[in-house]
């Protein structure tokens, strides 16, 4: 640790015991009863109603609508809603939405490649998958077992 700081300043506990970052005595919002507190908990409301109705329309379309749609406009409608409340909740629960855009991209772009990177696999095994076991090759050999 260094020994320029001061022992009571902000830096020192960085630098040394971290544990009075979290037991209060470094906390933000001393009055549950400020306007800044306030703010925050009609946020986080507004955000669970948001959630909450794209639950519930998931829910009844997957009820109700999904049997008498093309499945490929079932799967769209799914994947984007699935997709808008990912968005949500890693930007206001996890404070992606807080930070600068630069960090935002650094995130987002290693994260979309490795969704591609499942997808990519598992087409892929599945290629293979109906390849093995539909082959011509296959089927003699299987026929010659017999």
């Amino acid at each position: 640790m260094s020994t320029h700081h001061n022992q009571d300043s902000v830096q020192h506990y960085y630098e040394g015991d971290q544990s009075k970052l979290y037991s209060g005595i470094m906390q933000h919002h001393t009055d549950i009863n400020s306007e800044e507190s306030k703010g925050q908990v009609k946020r986080i409301w507004k955000i669970f109603w948001i959630l909450l109705v794209i639950t519930v329309v998931e829910v009844i379309m997957g009820m109700f609508f999904s049997h008498s749609m093309p499945k490929g406009l079932v799967n769209f409608f799914f994947l984007a809603l699935t997709l808008l409340k990912a968005g949500y909740i890693v930007a206001v629960f996890m404070h992606l939405g807080d930070e600068f855009k630069g960090f935002i991209v650094t995130v987002l772009i290693p994260l979309v490649l490795f969704v591609w990177f499942i997808i990519a696999f598992l087409a892929d095994g599945g290629f293979w998958l109906h390849m093995n076991t539909d082959s011509p090759a296959r089927q003699t050999i299987e026929h010659v077992a017999k």
